[in-house]
């Protein structure tokens, strides 16, 4: 029997992530390990009820006495490091450019927005994408992000072409595997391969490793030699 994906989640909106909860439960693959309404209560439930994949709000409050909202450009790499193989996905009812830029590059690996009805009513698959690796967006989050990326859409940096050269050269590696060859932190891997997938016009590891092969942009397969 396969393992299940674990999901947890932090909203401060009991309505919505009771509602987070009803979809994914009809889907066997999926357990919901934990629920949160507080940022400072994060890392302890974590590390108490460790997650595959977690789905964050970006205007929960701290806690009950501090109503700001908990620092998420802070938690989200510090997360990451702390858990490697923990992916983030926000979803907030929030469509600044700076803030979709930044919790990106902070190593999230998607932004949706809470009224995209398109995209939530598939949240299961939402899940299961980003445990593979990929990355998930709005209609509107994607053309925002990619905007900052300035798509010159077949030209990856430099850093985005070693990155996905290396993916090629270990496919079974996870983020935290190519982050300890790269010797840099997981939240900078994933937020590289973000960027590529973007430029690419993909949304997963194996679709951008196919991709640049096809347009020459990592070393392609030797071909074999005719019988």
């Amino acid at each position: 029997m396969n393992k299940k994906l674990r999901a947890a989640i932090l909203d401060d909106h009991l309505v919505t992530v009771e509602g987070y909860v009803a979809i994914l439960e009809k889907d066997p693959q999926i357990e919901v390990v934990a629920r949160m309404g507080y940022g400072d209560e994060l890392e302890s439930t974590l590390r108490a009820h460790p997650a595959d994949v977690l789905i964050l709000d970006v205007s929960v409050p701290t806690s009950p006495e501090n109503r700001n909202p908990y620092p998420i450009l802070y938690v989200v790499p510090k997360l990451l490091d702390a858990h490697p193989n923990l992916k983030i996905i926000v979803i907030s009812m929030h469509a600044d450019r700076g803030l979709i830029r930044a919790v990106m590059e902070a190593g999230a690996s998607g932004y949706i927005l809470k009224d995209d009805q398109s995209v939530l009513g598939n949240l299961t698959n939402v899940l299961k994408t980003i445990d593979s690796e990929g990355i998930q967006f709005s209609r509107i989050t994607h053309d925002i992000y990619a905007r900052h990326v300035s798509v010159d859409s077949n030209k990856l940096s430099s850093r985005e072409s070693q990155v996905l050269s290396l993916s090629a050269a270990f496919p079974n590696d996870t983020t935290a595997d190519l982050a300890k060859k790269l010797s840099v932190k997981n939240s900078t891997v994933r937020n590289l391969l973000s960027r590529a997938y973007l430029k690419l016009d993909v949304n997963n590891r194996a679709a951008a490793i196919a991709k640049a092969r096809e347009q020459g942009l990592i070393t392609p397969y030797t071909p074999q030699a005719p019988a």
